[in-house]
């Protein structure tokens, strides 16, 4: 059995994780930690857990936390940086949900994210965790960059195009819409019921700190680097994201159904829809599955890829565990065989 611990599992991300890893069957939890909480039943904060989990909350201490195999860090951006290179050093693997280890310019990271980066040493050997793309890195991986959830749907999406050379890389547009469980579990006025029921808007207009992670990621498989513009937007709705994405083609002959199917055939979480099909995000709500679409609209010269995935699972926890069996070298779709409840 994998002994895991958790570090920070008081939010949405951390709870996630909980669910998932609680039913995995080669996995054994052994420290979930929050300071706020700590000596509470997890169970009391997350009443879905009761039958199924009788550990307490504890303080993130080292000593507790080398005693793993493996650690998840479900924190906020800037605490795993300080954490990592000592259970590192004991031998811990260790598995980023947050943005730390995902950007390899230390400079860059800062920009972005508005401090110093405490172990820049290490960022070079962080393996960026998407699977579809990195699977024999992960397999060797110490330290993994779980990727951010725009991030997953936006590369996953144009992967197939710019791989191939099939479209101008110089105007590569992502317009992106997730629900309001992405801005984290937090009292904060911007995401308050009353403030996003019934409505939709744009955010970070000026620049999102997600698109240098996008852009690096699609520069490792293009000719030349990537332009590209991305726009996120709020929508009423708890979780999910749906990402259309637009890209001007250079070979109008080209099957794109073809391409994304045999791109993605062995691809265990990656679903291309038949042709003329719209993926939404409540097919893919609670599970590993990111659901794709390809198509040509009016037979031009724009290609549109749609994509929706659940930001909290293969945005985020979902995709941690699917790396997770990758680098311990079990079946990789273990603990994830899960179907979305409709309606």
């Amino acid at each position: 059995m994998i002994k895991a611990g958790i570090v920070g599992a008081t939010g949405y991300t951390g709870q996630e994780l909980l669910r998932l890893l609680i039913k995995h069957p080669q996995v054994s939890l052994q420290a979930i930690t929050s300071r706020g909480e700590a000596g509470k039943p997890v169970a009391s904060l997350f009443p879905n857990l009761r039958g199924h989990l009788e550990l307490n909350f504890v303080v993130p201490e080292p000593a507790l936390l080398k005693s793993c195999d493996v650690v998840f860090f479900a924190t906020p951006n800037g605490t795993a940086m300080t954490m990592v290179p000592e259970l590192l050093e004991s031998g811990v693997k260790v598995v980023d949900l947050s943005a730390d280890f995902r950007i390899k310019d230390a400079a860059l990271w800062s920009q972005w994210y508005g401090m110093e980066h405490a172990c820049p040493e290490l960022l070079d050997e962080a393996v960026y965790g998407l699977p579809e793309l990195n699977r024999e890195a992960t397999r060797k991986a110490r330290i993994l960059a779980n990727p951010g959830c725009y991030p997953t749907a936006v590369q996953l999406g144009f992967l197939p195009l710019v791989k191939n050379n099939l479209v101008d890389t110089d105007r590569l547009i992502a317009d992106c819409k997730s629900g309001v469980s992405g801005a984290g579990r937090k009292a904060d006025i911007g995401i308050l019921l009353c403030e996003t029921s019934e409505s939709m808007k744009a955010y970070s207009i000026n620049g999102h700190r997600h698109l240098p992670e996008i852009s690096q990621g699609l520069n490792t498989v293009s000719a030349k680097k990537v332009g590209l513009t991305f726009m996120p937007h709020l929508m009423p709705m708890i979780r999910g994201i749906q990402a259309s994405l637009y890209a001007t083609l250079i070979n109008q002959n080209t099957d794109l159904q073809s391409l994304f199917e045999d791109f993605y055939k062995d691809e265990p979480f990656v679903d291309v829809l038949e042709q003329g099909l719209s993926p939404d995000t409540r097919s893919v709500r609670g599970t590993n599955k990111l659901q794709l679409a390809v198509c040509r609209p009016q037979g031009g010269d724009t290609v549109v890829v749609l994509a929706a995935e659940d930001n909290l699972v293969k945005g985020a926890a979902g995709q941690a565990v699917q790396n997770m069996n990758i680098m311990f070298g079990l079946t990789e779709i273990m603990g994830l065989e899960l179907i979305a409840a409709l309606p």
